[in-house]
């Protein structure tokens, strides 16, 4: 079985593909085979050890070890400090190496970015996830940390993006300069013009996150032709709904890919 590890700079997510002993494969897309997945916080001062027991007790929800059942791990990591925990982890504990997405590691996908070596990881395997379920062209929204669209052309390539500061990040810049808002549970208002301060903000936030992924994604469109565009991220389920553009929604596309990049370095 497969450990997919996806370490961004807030949540890190972790998925365990494989089929049970004599099942046929389960589910379909993203989620093929996927027979579980999790989400915790983003510590850059966790040890090896410490991710090794988080792991283990996730394993043990299924009734699987690391001794037994675990046959490889894929990661792709915004956080060095995490990277090295996870490689050190997966030498102890499992036995051999983690493929990391990073420069030398194949992903089957020309990267035509002036310097390939500055694209994150994480976009990296959302492009080359969503080029094996929609093909080409398609764009990829990513609601992290920060906000990232990705563009995959007709052939496969990644032709790049745009990176914009994340929901979570511009809320809370809202709500630590003005000292009169506070914070609200985003969803959506009675009207788009909000009649109390609760409303204004939630219709600020929704309608306009939305509407910036559209604008940026129509920009790309005019750019590359038409294109799938498909939502991922922690907070995609709560913006792609106000978004015009978004018409697929992948909540695990990353892990797809490094799926899909771990099969490709296999001998």
């Amino acid at each position: 079985m497969l450990l997919a590890i996806d370490v961004g700079n807030t949540q890190t997510v972790i998925g365990l593909f494989g089929t049970e002993a004599g099942q046929p494969p389960v589910g379909t897309g993203a989620e093929r085979d996927l027979l579980d997945h999790w989400r915790i916080a983003t510590s850059a001062q966790r040890t090896s050890d410490e991710l090794a027991l988080l792991v283990q007790e996730f394993l043990g929800f299924h009734g699987f070890s690391f001794d037994e059942d675990v046959s490889g791990v894929a990661l792709c990591s915004s956080v060095p400090s995490i990277t090295a925990a996870v490689r050190e982890m997966t030498r102890r504990y499992f036995g051999f190496e983690a493929v990391v997405v990073e420069p030398g590691v194949k992903t089957g996908m020309p990267i035509l970015y002036e310097n390939p070596k500055e694209v994150g990881a994480d976009r990296i395997a959302d492009a080359v996830a969503a080029f094996d379920l929609f093909g080409g062209p398609t764009i990829v929204v990513d609601f992290g940390t920060a906000t990232t669209l990705e563009a995959i052309s007709a052939e496969g390539e990644y032709l790049g993006g745009a990176i914009i500061p994340g929901v979570e990040i511009s809320m809370e810049a809202l709500f630590s300069r003005a000292a009169a808002l506070r914070k609200v549970e985003l969803i959506e208002p009675r009207n788009v013009i909000g009649k109390n301060t609760i409303e204004s903000i939630q219709s600020g936030a929704l309608y306009g996150f939305g509407g910036q992924v559209d604008a940026i994604a129509r920009r790309i469109v005019h750019e590359i032709g038409e294109a799938t565009v498909v939502a991922t991220g922690g907070l995609a389920a709560v913006i792609a709904p106000y978004s015009e553009m978004i018409t697929e929604h992948e909540p695990w596309l990353t892990l797809h890919g490094l799926r899909l990049i771990y099969e490709k370095n296999q001998r």
